[in-house]
């Protein structure tokens, strides 16, 4: 079995044939033709694939050059995209650096008024002097002068311009003198008072508070023209002339001298006492400085009993807090409101 496919697989003997015969020439021939036909076969394969192979580069190349073009075009667009990113993020970051410094200087601004007074009365005394200093400024201007007035037979009414500013003079006076008296009478229990109570000194860096309060007027002017728009004055009331329109007016140096000093210097020391120098630190021992502060405004805005000038002057009063505030000296606000009034005396002799 194993021999048999041997010789199966064995290679048979090769026959040749002659060069002449016929059976030769018969068999050559279709193989030639065979194998020529395959040759042409493969040049003609050849050609076409090599044809396809140069069309398949052409669209290669110009999709390429076309992908080039449109990466061009996208890359420019993602330039100027980047571009207006970055002119949006600079803006917004000097935005935020505008906001940051406004925040900022606040916080200097309040950095320094944060810590509150040492106070050793209760919310008691507090509204006792209050209450007594309003009500003896109301009982020595409306009242007690007037009749002493009328005792030594005269009355505000006949006088003079200059006797008319003097007149206004000793009553603003009087007016202060009797809240002193009454402050000092009722904080005498307490005393000695801490150091940094009603405090009065040259030293210190406050001259630069006052300076930057000052910036402020120009927005307390404003605020005036807001609140006379929204609390217009009534037409059915009649429209009053002041003593001090009255002097402004005839132009009498005398009586408009008298009433600056009133106006410029004892107004602000009077009401810097009392509302400055005894209410804001009061008010830090039941809430914070700040509010301490807009307390303190708002009662000192009502004090003027005017509608018409109520914006006005609770800003004013909350600049002038924060100046006392930061730099702890009565002469500081004290200076700021005597420039305010110098400021609006002024004005009313245009």
């Amino acid at each position: 079995m194993l021999s048999s496919c041997c010789n199966c697989l064995s290679p048979r003997p090769f026959v040749s044939l002659p060069p002449n015969s016929r059976v030769s020439s018969r068999v050559s021939n279709p193989i030639r033709t065979k194998a020529f036909n395959r040759s042409l076969r493969f040049v003609e394969l050849h050609s076409k694939s090599s044809i396809k192979k140069w069309k398949i580069s052409c669209f290669r190349h110009e999709e390429e050059s076309c992908s080039g073009e449109g990466e061009m075009e996208f890359v420019k667009g993602k330039v100027v995209e980047e571009v207006v990113e970055l002119k949006s993020d600079r803006k917004i970051v000097e935005k935020k650096d505008f906001i940051t410094s406004l925040r900022d200087a606040a916080v200097a601004v309040f950095k320094a008024s944060e810590k509150p007074w040492t106070v050793p009365w209760s919310a008691e005394t507090i509204i006792q002097v209050m209450l007594l200093w309003i009500a003896a400024f109301w009982f020595v201007g409306s009242w007690i002068i007037p009749f002493l007035a009328h005792a030594s037979g005269f009355s505000k009414e006949s006088l003079t311009y200059r006797a008319q500013a003097l007149y206004s003079l000793l009553t603003d006076v009087a007016e202060g003198l009797a809240g002193i008296a009454i402050l000092h009478r009722c904080l005498a229990r307490f005393r000695p008072l801490p150091s940094d109570w009603f405090k009065f000194s040259l030293k210190g860096n406050w001259q630069f508070d006052v300076g930057l309060g000052c910036l402020m007027f120009p927005l307390v002017n404003r605020l005036s023209q807001v609140n006379l728009n929204l609390v217009p004055h009534l037409s059915s009331a009649p429209v009053v002339v002041s003593s001090v329109e009255q002097s402004i007016v005839a132009r009498d140096p005398v009586a408009m001298a008298l009433y600056a000093i009133v106006v410029a210097v004892c107004a602000p020391v009077w009401e810097e006492i009392v509302f400055r120098g005894f209410l804001l630190p009061s008010l830090t021992k039941y809430m914070p400085v700040w509010c301490a502060i807009l307390v303190s405004s708002i009662a000192f805005a009502l004090a003027h009993f005017n509608a018409q000038r109520m914006l006005p002057l609770i800003f004013l009063g909350m600049v002038m807090g924060t100046v006392f505030a930061r730099s702890r000296n009565l002469l500081a606000s004290m200076l700021l409101h005597s420039l305010w009034n110098g400021f609006v005396f002024l004005d009313l002799m245009k």
